[in-house]
């Protein structure tokens, strides 16, 4: 009998997709890549992912198309647009609890096989006004710590990232062209620590 081969869906924006590099060079690549080389199977991540994306477009997505029934693990991402275009946090606690509540009925229940990852700042990039307010950069950690306390509600695990990319000021080779969104080199970075995370829960 043939050993199972894993599957991974990463549910997110445009840090999922990998805006403006190739795929191949985004996290769940990279993350997937390092996991071969431990001679484990996967096949490729299926990305559930789009440039702009806010926790409702993603909901929607998921509510109106089919996927496979099971995964055998789910990574989320998602909620910087909702900061970026000023939503109010209270729709996005509302509807991130329900994407995580979706990534644990597609990972079959599994906790420890569904991760939340933290929304990146974007104040911090190139892109970002040069004088970005302290305000602004205070509503990126309030959408981060609704997606912290919403992960330990579930019982899942958030996996802060923050530290790779939430510096100031971020080197270019860092950053995708558009200044905004990050490289390959930056992926490589959540790949390592990702891939521990799951090698770490027996994924």
């Amino acid at each position: 009998m043939s050993a199972h081969i894993k599957s991974w869906l990463a549910l997110g924006d445009s840090y999922t997709c990998g805006e403006g590099i190739p795929v191949f060079e985004s996290y769940p690549y990279q993350t997937m890549q390092l996991l071969r080389r431990q001679k484990q199977k996967w096949h490729a991540p299926e990305i559930v992912a789009k440039t702009g994306w806010t926790s409702f477009e993603l909901a929607d997505y998921l509510i109106h198309h089919q996927l496979e029934e099971r995964y055998d693990f789910v990574s989320l991402l998602v909620g910087v647009n909702n900061q970026y275009r000023g939503l109010a946090t209270a729709d996005f606690e509302e509807e991130y609890d329900f994407l995580i509540k979706k990534a644990l009925h597609l990972a079959d229940g599994k906790k420890q096989n569904v991760v939340a990852i933290s929304i990146p700042d974007w104040t911090l990039t190139p892109f970002a006004k040069k004088d970005a307010g302290i305000a602004e950069r205070h509503a990126v950690t309030a959408f981060n710590e609704v997606c912290a306390e919403l992960a330990t509600r579930n019982g899942i695990s958030f996996l802060d990232l923050r530290a790779h990319s939430d510096i100031k000021p971020i080197a270019a080779t860092l950053l995708a062209a558009d200044g905004l969104h990050y490289s390959g080199e930056m992926y490589a970075r959540w790949a390592l620590q990702l891939a521990d995370y799951m090698v770490d829960q027996a994924v």
